[in-house]
């Protein structure tokens, strides 16, 4: 399963267009969207509307990337999983590196919120799938065979707190990404990166999910500069006024109230099939009209 990581409504509502049927949430993309630095520096309350709003806007399954899960304590970090899933997600992302020193939280405190996730997800009647990552990787810590043997007991750790996936982020190493499916014989989410192996391949190592963290948001950022330096520079407004889709596409995504399935019960939006990789369900119904002829004039 490939899901893209989508930042705010637009680029939520945009890889659904591209035939997307299931999403993930980006903090560092969500964070910078809102005006702050990545690594919990955004108030709670505002990720849970960022959140509410791409759930909303995107009309399928969407899981949140909610970093440590935003709390000192795991009952702080059961509550906010409370309130992300009366946002409307099937999932989320819980992560036991620190932005501190050391940078790894230990394996008991990241466990015991994970136990918190899953009894909130209880508690509401909603299963989520809680997506345990494990920053060991992306920290170096250890040697290679260290890296590998503490990543698979921190792991297990999680899946028997209550994870039904796991995240070994920062790891691109095809030969150490099978071994350690191998190793864990539970599902494995991937970041995908350019040079790395596609997702057919992934799969075939075992791989069950794979997510791109900030680069969707990074790509979109770096096109911003582009088109505005040649207006920025000598007026010219080529760069700055050409959309990259033709006028009819870009018409038939903007935003129109659409009927969704209850994201306040059980049921959540594109959850009566199971998330697929692209060219799946494809683009909801958008009921599309033509603007009217002044809007055209003026587009």
């Amino acid at each position: 399963m490939l899901l893209p990581n989508a930042w705010d409504a637009m680029s939520a509502r945009l890889f659904v267009a591209a035939g997307f049927d299931a999403l993930a949430t980006t903090s560092g993309g969500v964070a910078w969207a809102l005006g702050y630095a990545d690594g919990e520096q955004t108030p709670w309350r505002e990720v849970v509307e960022a959140t509410r709003r791409i759930v909303r806007i995107a009309g399928v399954a969407v899981t949140a990337d909610i970093e440590a899960g935003y709390g000192a304590t795991a009952s702080a970090v059961g509550d906010h999983v409370a309130e992300i899933i009366a946002a409307g997600v099937v999932g989320i992302n819980l992560e036991d590196g620190l932005h501190a020193t050391p940078p790894m939280r230990s394996v008991e405190d990241a466990a015991s919120r994970i136990r918190a996730a899953r009894a909130a997800a209880d508690r509401a009647g909603i299963p989520i799938v809680i997506n345990a990552r494990c920053d060991l990787y992306f920290h170096g810590l250890g040697s290679d065979a260290e890296r590998f043997a503490e990543t698979v007991a921190r792991c297990r750790a999680y899946v028997e707190a209550g994870a039904d996936c796991v995240y070994p982020f920062g790891l691109r190493d095809p030969g150490i990404i099978a071994a350690l499916v191998e190793a864990l014989a539970v599902p494995v989410n991937i970041t995908g990166r350019p040079g790395m192996p596609d997702s057919a391949a992934l799969e075939q190592l075992g791989v069950a999910r794979i997510t791109v963290a900030t680069a969707p948001a990074l790509v979109a950022m770096s096109a911003i500069p582009h088109a505005g330096r040649g207006a920025a520079r000598d007026g010219q407004l080529r760069r700055a006024c050409r959309p990259a889709a033709p006028s009819r596409r870009a018409e038939a995504l903007r935003f129109r109230r659409r009927r969704l399935k209850n994201i306040n019960g059980v049921r959540r939006p594109g959850c009566d099939t199971a998330p697929a990789a692209a060219g799946g369900a494809g683009l909801p119904p958008l009921a599309a009209r033509p603007p009217p002829r002044e809007h055209q004039k003026t587009q």
